[in-house]
């Protein structure tokens, strides 16, 4: 068997890095050298997100930006991965002739075939069943020593009227919890300190396994485990338990920082969305968090325009925003999605509406931020360092409040040297550009 120097471009969500991790590991225990820099490799692996226009965008760019590679001979092969093969494979193949090999999301496993298939001068296509990828096998990962993702389901079944993921990912399959403890052990003994969940709804992970299994019993089993900090990313709100909400209020180990995406607050909205909830029920359930939670931060996600949606439906959501002052939000455009209900509804928001739209709600949401730091300052929250950055001239870190490329950073100046995956206490003086600064404690 020849070896070759394969090398890995992953985009999109943590998700996605994760099937990337899973085809480096692959690759490496094949015998092949793994690299992140395309130039001088013999195959580049570009695993793709194909969700929303602005992803597709970026994942075209990435494909003309190899293919100017292969012209000046500094890669010979390009394999396209993840969603937006999995979505678009007529077009791939008779649009961007660049690509050499395309992988489906239900065949990450098969990485090493291709590469060899390629190499071998054939066109290499595998597109296994979305429904039956496998989830599970070693993963090389990428993230810093301290932090890492562990998903422990695949797919979604929710049915959301804008959203392509069932189509591009399959149902929803959750991971064996023995598994999943499994390989949470392997993260631990290799120094992670931050365990950060996900999925694209971690709330229903178990019910499809039929042994009992569920997110409460799992996230006790992981406390029981050597991390500083769990984090859970995508709790779908209608099905967050009483019992859920106990376990995250009890157990020391699991943040008080919730990401839980709502996408509207009108009822006539959210029932074209086939999102299963209501205005009256969200207010509840963020009445419950506070209640068990007092210091909880919630994150969320907020979709301006989707068809239907006027200025009184708008001004409702924004009324939401101002009352519930959630300290984190995502806020999309509407983007009707090829296959999805919602690209064929009536009443289409025109583009430059959703738009202002997006920008209102950006602006209100940077005040309620702006609030929520003043309210910081003076006091000392723990921080996680992620290192010393040298153009801010201090080292930068995030509290509980903070996740990875999504939200804010602490800068903060310490007397002594502080190392990367360190825990310290910061005391917040003052806010830089919706950036909390400070210093360490004592």
């Amino acid at each position: 068997m020849e070896y070759y120097k394969v090398a890995f471009i992953s985009l999109g969500c943590a998700k996605n890095l994760i099937n990337t991790e899973q085809m480096m590991a692959l690759c490496r225990q094949a015998g092949h050298t793994v690299t992140g820099d395309p130039d001088g490799a013999d195959v580049a692996v570009l695993n793709t997100c194909g969700f929303i226009g602005a992803a597709k965008s970026e994942a075209i760019d990435n494909v003309l930006e190899l293919a100017r590679l292969k012209e000046d001979g500094r890669l010979k092969k390009l394999l396209v991965a993840g969603c937006l093969s999995q979505r678009y494979q007529a077009d791939i193949r008779s649009e961007l002739p660049e690509v050499d090999g395309m992988l489906g999301t239900g065949s990450y496993t098969d990485v090493v075939t291709a590469v060899g298939e390629l190499m071998a001068g054939e066109r290499a296509e595998h597109f296994g069943d979305v429904n039956r990828a496998y989830d599970d096998g070693e993963r090389w990962v990428t993230t810093p020593s301290y932090t890492a993702y562990l998903k422990i389901a695949e797919g979604c079944s929710n049915g959301c009227a804008f959203c392509a993921i069932p189509r591009i990912r399959g149902r929803f399959r959750s991971r064996r919890m023995d598994h999943l403890l499994e390989e949470a052990k392997m993260l631990s003994k290799q120094g992670v300190r931050e365990l950060i969940i996900i999925a694209q709804d971690i709330t229903r992970y178990g019910q499809d396994l039929g042994d009992g299994s569920d997110l409460a019993a799992l996230l006790t089993q992981l406390c029981k485990l050597d991390f500083h900090w769990i984090r859970l990313h995508y709790l779908y709100p209608e099905a967050v338990t009483d019992e859920l909400i106990q376990v995250i209020a009890k157990e020391k180990k699991i943040l008080h920082y919730l990401d839980i995406p709502i996408q509207h607050a009108n009822n006539g909205i959210l029932k074209a969305m086939r999102r299963n909830i209501t205005k009256e029920a969200l207010t509840t359930l963020f009445e419950k968090l506070r209640t068990a939670m007092p210091d909880v931060v919630i994150r969320t996600s907020i979709i301006c325009g989707l068809p239907g949606e006027g200025e009184a439906e708008f001004e409702e959501l924004c009324d939401f925003l101002r009352v519930q002052k959630l300290q984190r939000v995502g806020v999309f455009q509407f983007s009707p999605e090829e296959g999805t209900l919602a690209a064929g509804m009536d009443n289409q928001v025109e583009p430059e509406v959703a738009a202002r739209r997006v920008e209102l709600v950006t602006d209100l949401q940077s005040w309620i931020m702006d609030q929520y730091n003043e309210r910081r300052l003076g006091s000392c929250m723990e921080v996680l360092c992620e290192g010393f950055d040298r153009d801010e001239g201090c080292y930068v870190g995030r509290t509980y409040a903070d996740s990875v490329g999504v939200d804010g950073r602490v800068l903060f100046t310490a007397a002594g040297e502080i190392s990367a995956g360190e825990f310290v206490w910061v005391r917040m003086t003052g806010v830089a550009d919706g950036d909390l600064t400070g210093e360490i404690e004592g």
